[in-house]
């Protein structure tokens, strides 16, 4: 696994987004030898064929070597693209003998210092990560759908709150099947050329990611604007509204990814599409979603400050325990179904310890989903009661006998 790589795999992976500063000294290393190599087989062309000599000059995928005679001894200094990785003076030698070219002394990772591989506990950790967010987007993904299942099913269930939870569980489904996607186009394989690799596939799962991303976060401030609704009036939330709702979710970030798509296809057609080097068409998909988190975050302190208000709304200020339970209860489950974690990132620089983004951003990031299905599903005392009392009418279908207990929990459900 490259340095580049595990790089990709940061930047990629349907983060927060964040924009290079520069291009990785991995691609420009890899652009240099491409530019050296053309010029050698060039010069290679323009020599022709000297049958006097026995070495030919030939491109060994690092140095351009001239034409010799038996006996010479050719010294070439180290590559000049090996200074981007480290700086060196050293140098290379082949000897021409009456059977061609001798093998190259010292090697060039000995004479050149160039270590072209990542330190192993680096790349165990890399890998470590990996495993982390697959396992958590998977159970998420697992656990989501088996939520939207549950609030499709039942009648009682359907309701403005709970389709607007839907709609959020999909963006998180959605996120996760980018994720997988991009995993099996950009990193099925450690031999792709990722500084080069430009297909129609490459740029379709780079752009579904992005809308999958943009999606979840406006859907994050659906929900807020939603609560604050509820919290600050007691409107009825009619057809009309929920349409809104969704033109925002969905329509939105639709109009932002074609802006993205129309400028990079005109202005920056290179790569990918992952990488943006300091572009300023990256602020086309990165602005909105910085404002998103921004309006969200303040909607979250309003939605505490109510609570506060809520809990005693005469003094302001508490009396006992459990209304600061009742308080940290409500904040705590409010952070993952607001997405508020997100701010903690929003004000440091892109590449701000790195590893603790990527524990963070992907590791805990990946179980996001799989939190906010549990909290505003599994746990809901609606839902809770629906299916309980689905189970048991299962159970009088098929024995035809229910309890005393099995009863009385029938009449207690909140319909």
């Amino acid at each position: 696994m490259s340095c580049l790589h595990i790089r990709r795999i940061f930047l990629t992976l349907c983060l927060a987004p964040t924009a290079l500063s520069s291009l990785h000294p991995e691609c420009e290393f890899i652009f240099q030898l491409e530019k050296e190599k053309r010029n050698c087989l060039q010069y290679i062309k323009e020599q022709g064929n000297r049958s006097s000599e026995v070495c030919q000059p030939f491109w060994d995928a690092v140095v351009c070597w001239p034409h010799a005679v038996v006996g010479e001894t050719v010294h070439r200094p180290c590559p000049a693209v090996f200074s981007l990785f480290r700086n060196n003076t050293g140098s290379v030698s082949r000897n021409c003998t009456s059977r061609g070219w001798s093998r190259l002394f010292p090697p060039y990772d000995i004479a050149c210092s160039v270590d072209d591989d990542i330190p192993e506990t680096e790349q165990s950790y890399f890998a470590t990560v990996k495993l982390i967010y697959t396992i958590g987007y998977s159970s998420s993904l697992a656990v989501l759908a088996v939520a939207v299942l549950i609030l499709l099913l039942f009648r009682r269930l359907r309701c403005a709150r709970n389709f607007i939870h839907i709609q959020l569980f999909i963006t998180f489904i959605l996120k996760a099947v980018a994720v997988f996607i991009k995993d099996a186009i950009l990193f099925s394989s450690d031999d792709t050329n990722h500084c080069t690799l430009s297909t129609f596939a490459c740029k379709a799962s780079v752009v579904f990611c992005h809308y999958c991303v943009m999606a979840n976060f406006f859907w994050l401030l659906v929900e807020a604007l939603y609560l604050n609704s509820l919290l600050l009036s007691s409107f009825y939330h009619s057809r009309r509204c929920l349409w809104g709702f969704s033109l925002l979710g969905w329509g939105v970030p639709v109009l932002f990814i074609i802006l993205w798509i129309v400028s990079r296809v005109y202005f920056e057609d290179t790569e990918c599409w992952d990488i943006n080097e300091d572009s300023p068409y990256w602020w086309i998909i990165k602005g909105p979603i910085v404002v998103s988190i921004a309006v969200n975050f303040m909607l979250f302190m309003n939605i505490i400050r109510i609570l506060i208000q809520k809990l005693n709304p005469r003094l302001i200020q508490f009396n006992n325990s459990s209304q600061y339970r009742r308080l940290t209860k409500s904040t705590l489950l409010l952070i993952p179904l607001f997405g508020t974690h997100y701010m903690f990132f929003n004000f440091l620089p892109d590449y701000f310890n790195v590893n603790l983004r990527l524990c963070i951003e992907l590791c805990m990031g990946s179980f996001q989903g799989l939190l906010v299905a549990v909290l505003y599903c599994f746990l809901n005392e609606e839902v809770q009661k629906e299916v309980h009392m689905h189970w048991l009418r299962w159970q009088e279908r098929s024995y035809g006998v229910v309890s005393p207990a099995a009863k009385g929990s029938q009449m207690d459900t909140p319909f």
